[in-house]
């Protein structure tokens, strides 16, 4: 039941993040930016052809493989009960649900859709499914080197117990 409940949440964030770039489409793409905070927090229209940071430009091809082989085998991870742990699980899933959405702009228009511009650091424009991504992935990563030093403590303690 709770891969379902995880995939339902991916879906979920899929669709959140498809209705903003809709909404981010019609309304920001003719003003190109509006000023939430101004000079510190915009939304700003892009077509990234690329990836993070601009990198990999005009690679869309390696780009939708990669991303739907790493969506694949991360769905049948959690279908497989691969994935076990409900922070885990979830976690996991908000990933996939930030992969498909940018995956579905990379396949139907060719570029992703970015628009959440912190101006006051300059920092990338970004959008909705790239935060579930690099917050997803940040989160994972963050659960298996917690999990891998409590392993590493319980058998420090195990071998203390037994020798």
């Amino acid at each position: 039941m709770l891969p379902y409940l995880a995939l339902l949440l991916s879906a979920v964030l899929v669709l959140v993040d498809q209705l903003t770039k809709i909404a981010v489409q019609h309304w920001l793409k003719p003003i190109g930016d509006f000023p939430l905070i101004d000079g510190v927090l915009h939304l700003t229209y892009l077509e990234n052809r690329g990836m993070a940071f601009g990198m990999m430009q005009g690679q869309k091809w390696l780009l939708i493989w990669v991303t739907a082989i790493v969506l694949l085998v991360l769905i049948a991870a959690v279908m497989m009960g691969k994935v076990k742990k409900p922070a885990t699980l979830f976690t996991v899933a908000v990933i996939i649900g930030g992969g498909v959405g940018n995956l579905i702009d990379r396949i139907y228009r060719g570029y992703v859709i970015d628009f959440i511009y912190v101006k006051i650091i300059n920092f990338a424009i970004f959008n909705f499914a790239d935060i579930c991504v690099t917050c997803g992935t940040a989160v994972l990563l963050f659960i298996l080197l917690r999990e891998m030093m409590l392993e590493e403590k319980a058998g420090k303690a195990e071998k203390k117990h037994n020798g």
